[in-house]
């Protein structure tokens, strides 16, 4: 692999690229190759450029991150792989094990990221040591959970209160909560929790 490592990184925010590469940066041994915006972008970089590790974002649009780490490991079985998540239960983790050479949450610092990949580099593993996931059906009320389900039909918060003969407040107040007792903080990071926890 030379004297550097050859990195792709990829997430649909530019500021989060931007940032990782200016973390990155501060350690001579890495080179970041080129970035890309989403799983399809990185599929089709890699087929121009040679790289020794890909650090991508789990949610993209296009191709999400655990799409195209499948499709990777196919074609690039020597590839190291590290996604990047905000999500921390611990049997999505498990699952994504199968595929990717590391797994780490983003509120990590960047001394944690470079020494995730020093170790992944040397044929190592990195996971964060994710809690065990919360027993959902205790976490959140009845009428919570069919919010959620008629959110993810792509009902607006006027829909939902019409169909459930409830003032808009109150549904404003049950998403708030939702999002609270959840720890997400979007509707679709919500949905992809739900679709997770078996919800919907």
């Amino acid at each position: 692999m030379g004297n550097t490592y050859k990195l792709l990184l990829a997430d649909d925010h530019r500021i989060v690229l931007d940032g990782l590469e200016f973390l990155l940066s501060s350690d001579p041994i890495f080179e970041v190759v080129c970035t890309a915006e989403n799983g399809a972008q990185v599929i089709n970089l890699l087929k121009q450029h040679q790289v020794d590790l890909v650090i991508m974002d789990i949610n993209m649009p296009e191709m999400d991150g655990i799409t195209c780490a499948k499709q990777l490991r196919k074609d690039y079985p020597e590839l190291k792989i590290i996604i990047l998540t905000q999500y921390s239960q611990k049997t999505f983790i498990q699952e994504v094990a199968k595929i990717v050479d590391g797994c780490m949450l983003k509120n990590n610092t960047g001394k944690q990221l470079s020494t995730a990949i020093h170790r992944i580099m040397n044929n190592g593993k990195h996971f964060d040591d994710f809690p065990e996931d919360e027993h959902t059906s205790e976490v959140l009320g009845k009428r919570e959970v069919e919010i959620i389900q008629l959110l993810a039909e792509g009902l607006t918060s006027d829909d939902i209160a019409e169909k459930l003969f409830i003032s808009i407040h109150t549904v404003k107040t049950h998403r708030k909560n939702i999002l609270r007792k959840t720890g997400q903080n979007s509707t679709p990071d919500l949905i992809a929790y739900a679709i997770n926890n078996q919800l919907i």
